[in-house]
């Protein structure tokens, strides 16, 4: 069984008193492999020796900010994210969740709310809820892979990973394929019992997950809207 408190943290914070804060309070919850860094380039120079499970990542910081830093990330990484940031608008919470980050905390912020969230992303990203032997399927020259989380293009041979979220939501809708799945449904999936104001957030993911598994995702053909209620996925083309 995987033990999620044995997990690497990397705290992307330019105000020190916060990464301390932070750490004080993973520690006390039972995370020990926990690593700081005050900058882009600091973080980003991280990665060159180590690699983290999980990121809580700043939006301002002094040589850049979080939101080029994650699309850096992107680059070469796709461990899951979660912005703590002071910036709260929800312009800036939909671009970064846009970018794909798992989630958005503004500051001030409880601590316990941070580890709620923390262990819920973690939960859903290193422990699979999905059977191997309904882990894999096709859709039109996409393969899907819930396994590993990977999309598969047959046609181009391309990769698109999925996040935690996307892999969360596209979980629920394989489970439930050819049935309509509601948005509360979806934002629960994904968010827990947190789930509550994520409908515009829900819609960002699904139109992410529609770039990586539709041929066209402006006409999408598999993972289908029916409006007012939520989403349904089919495996098959309609005729």
């Amino acid at each position: 069984m995987v033990n999620l408190k044995e997990k690497k943290i990397l705290i992307v914070d330019d105000e020190r008193e916060i990464r301390i804060m932070i750490e004080k309070f993973l520690r006390k919850e039972g995370f020990f492999r926990i690593f700081t860094a005050d900058d882009c380039t600091s973080a980003l120079s991280f990665f060159n020796t180590d690699r983290p499970d999980i990121v809580i990542l700043d939006v301002m910081l002094p040589d850049g900010d979080g939101f080029s830093l994650l699309s850096s990330i992107r680059q070469f990484s796709d461990l899951p994210v979660l912005f703590l940031s002071a910036r709260g608008e929800d312009e800036d919470r939909l671009l970064g969740l846009g970018l794909g980050a798992d989630d958005y905390i503004v500051k001030p912020f409880l601590p316990r709310e941070l580890i709620l969230r923390l262990m819920a992303i973690l939960k859903r990203v290193y422990t699979s809820p999905v059977k191997e032997q309904l882990s894999v399927f096709q859709l039109g020259n996409r393969t899907i892979n819930l396994e590993s989380a990977i999309v598969q293009s047959n046609r181009e041979q391309k990769e698109f990973p999925l996040t935690a979220k996307e892999h969360a939501i596209l979980v629920k809708l394989y489970e439930n394929k050819g049935k309509i799945v509601t948005s509360d449904a979806l934002c629960q999936a994904a968010w827990g019992d947190d789930s509550y104001g994520y409908e515009n957030t829900l819609m960002v993911h699904i139109r992410r997950i529609r770039e990586k598994i539709e041929l066209d995702p402006s006409k999408p053909i598999h993972l289908l809207t029916v409006r007012g209620l939520g989403y349904k996925l089919l495996l098959k083309e309609r005729d």
